[in-house]
Order: structure tokens, then sequence, then C-alpha cells
């Protein structure tokens, strides 16, 4: 039997991190902290294990939440080639995604900034959530930008940050509350070459027919074509699983 995801987050991963973090803040307590994990972290659900991980930072990186984002900076590592990688590479940076995602969603500037390279290393949709639930305009603004991003990794989590029912999160319907700024979002990556962008499109499709089928026919209506390229076929064709599955009920 395989090691599950949750338990590569145990309390040797807990002394891993400890050694990050105080290579580069000579303060941070490793005995503190341990001592925070110790009594209940390898009995918990994933979710949780993240959650004392992040409060147990929290408790242990006595500062104010900006430079407690410039420390996690700093060990962030080199970026991850390519746009895969960030659940086998940069696995062991999710409690500092958590961290952002409880304590960060206040803080536009900062978060933002810190999840747009989080997601060079590891990946940076569930950070940025609760900050696109807080500032919707600015966000959605800067998405766009990202959409256009030069890196792959980048466009791709502009397309995963707005998924409804995105994995491991609560859903979110930014997409329904912005649909315009959405609808060119997912346009400006329609016909992107990689792959986890098509994918992320395409699941963004699915989960919006489930909402609403109407604003799903809206985009791919918008997208057919005599031009349509192959990238933006196989997205529409992905994007439609679900509608495929009512038809044959229906």
């Amino acid at each position: 039997m395989g090691t599950k995801v949750k338990d590569y987050y145990d309390v040797n991963y807990g002394y891993f991190l400890s050694e990050k973090i105080s290579n580069v803040y000579e303060n941070f307590d490793e005995e503190h902290f341990i001592s925070l994990l110790k009594p209940e972290l390898e009995t918990l659900s994933f979710n949780n294990r993240q959650i004392l991980l992040a409060e147990s930072l929290k408790s242990t990186i006595q500062l104010n939440y900006d430079d407690t984002i410039y420390i996690f900076t700093k060990i962030l590592g080199d970026e991850i080639e390519g746009s895969l990688g960030m659940f086998t590479q940069g696995w062991w940076l999710w409690p500092l995604s958590k961290y952002v995602e409880l304590y960060g969603y206040n803080n536009f500037e900062v978060s933002t900034t810190f999840s747009k390279e989080l997601t060079k290393r590891f990946t940076g949709e569930y950070c940025m959530r609760p900050i696109i639930e807080s500032f919707p305009q600015r966000s959605m603004d800067l998405l766009l930008e990202w959409s256009l991003d030069d890196n792959k990794r980048i466009r791709r989590c502009a397309s995963e940050c707005l998924r409804i029912r995105l994995p491991w999160a609560k859903k979110m319907y930014i997409a329904l509350e912005w649909f315009d700024t959405y609808k060119q979002i997912l346009t400006n990556l329609k016909d992107d070459t990689d792959k986890t962008i098509q994918k992320s499109v395409a699941s963004n499709l699915n989960d919006l027919y489930k909402e609403s089928p109407e604003l799903f026919e809206e985009i791919i209506d918008s997208w057919k074509d005599e031009n349509v390229t192959k990238a933006c076929t196989w997205i529409i064709n992905h994007g439609s699983r679900t509608k495929r599955k009512v038809n044959l009920l229906s």
C-alpha cells in the first residue's frame, strides 16, 4: 500500500521545515515548533495537519505578517521547470500556502506577490482563494494579467484559482459573480499549448456547466469558429464531459 499524501507531513517533516527556516531566521525556536506538532500531528487528517503546521508556524515565528512572508520567500528555493511537479517536487511548501490562506487574506499586495512566487515552485490557487473573496475586483484584474504571463505555471494558476469546485477547497462562485472577466481569462488561455493549462481550463468549464449550463454555452459558442485550434478543441471536448453524461441520461 502506498504512502498517503497526509503522511508526508509528519513530525520528521516538522524537523525538515524547521531546518529550512532556521537557516534564514536564527531566532526560530525549533524545540517549541516541534512541541506543538508532536502531540497530535500524525493523528490528523490531511487538511488538519496543514492547519496545525500553519498555526504552529505562527506561534513560533512571532513577527508581523509581512516579515513572516519575507522569511518564507527566502526558503522557496529554485523555480520548478515546466508546468508539472507541484505535488512531487513542491509538496513540502503546502503549509506555507496554508499560512497565507489562514492569515493573509487581508493583505493583498504581500499575499499575491508571495502567491505568484509560490506557484512557480508549488501551486498558488489555494492561498489565493481567500484573497480573491476579500478583494474580488483587484484579484480579477490581477488574474487577467496572470493569464497572459510568460510563465506557464502562473497562467495555469490564473485559471485554477477560479474553479468553482476546486478539489480540497470550498466552493467559490467568483466565476459567476465576475463572469465577464472570468470569460476573458479563460479565453486568453483557450489556445494554450500546455496540457496542464488545457486541463485546468477544461475543468473550469466542467465546473461551470454544473452551476450554469447557459453561461457554459456562452463561452463555448464564443470560441467556436472556423479557426478553432487543436488545443481549444481538446478543451471544449474535455470540458463538456458532464454535459455529455447529462445528455446520455436525458
